[in-house]
């Protein structure tokens, strides 16, 4: 598929691969740590470590040559996943916590609670509904280009 959010889903989309980078964004490294924190079968934990490894989002560092021991750490291509986990908090905080607040964005300087908001890295405006849309790109299918442009045509009526 070309959309890029069918792509991004087939790398992070299964449960148990964004709850390990979320634990990765918290410092954690070590395959012991990440089965304790999380609860997972270790069958588990290996085959969604090895599949973060292989799709870039972890790399996989020796720490120890007796025994051989490894630490996953988050590459800059996980590092780049931290919007959308920050963005995940925010929604999941907003709609699916009837108990209240268990997690929350702060700032380091103030220690006040924020909120994400998406802006368009050259402007700083924000993106909202109204103002931006998707649109084809250049390496757009013309399957692709069709669809939009009827998405599009639906904007306008």
């Amino acid at each position: 598929m070309q959309c890029p959010i069918a792509r991004s889903l087939e790398r992070v989309g299964e449960w148990w691969s964004i709850l390990i980078l979320r634990e990765a964004f918290y410092g954690t490294t070590r395959f012991d740590e990440f089965q304790k924190q999380l609860d997972i079968a270790p069958n588990m934990l290996t085959r969604r470590l090895g599949a973060l490894v292989e799709e870039g989002l972890l790399a996989r560092r020796q720490y120890s040559e007796r025994p051989p021991r490894y630490e996953y750490v988050l590459t800059d291509r996980g590092r780049d996943f931290r919007p959308v986990m920050w963005a995940l908090l925010q929604w999941g905080n907003k709609h699916f916590a009837p108990e209240g607040v268990a997690v929350e964005l702060v700032d380091t300087q103030t220690g006040q609670s924020v909120e994400p908001m998406v802006v368009d890295k050259v402007t700083g405006v924000p993106l909202t509904p109204g103002r931006h849309v998707v649109a084809a790109g250049p390496a757009a299918s013309d399957g692709t280009r069709e669809r939009l442009a009827a998405v599009a045509g639906r904007r306008t009526r």
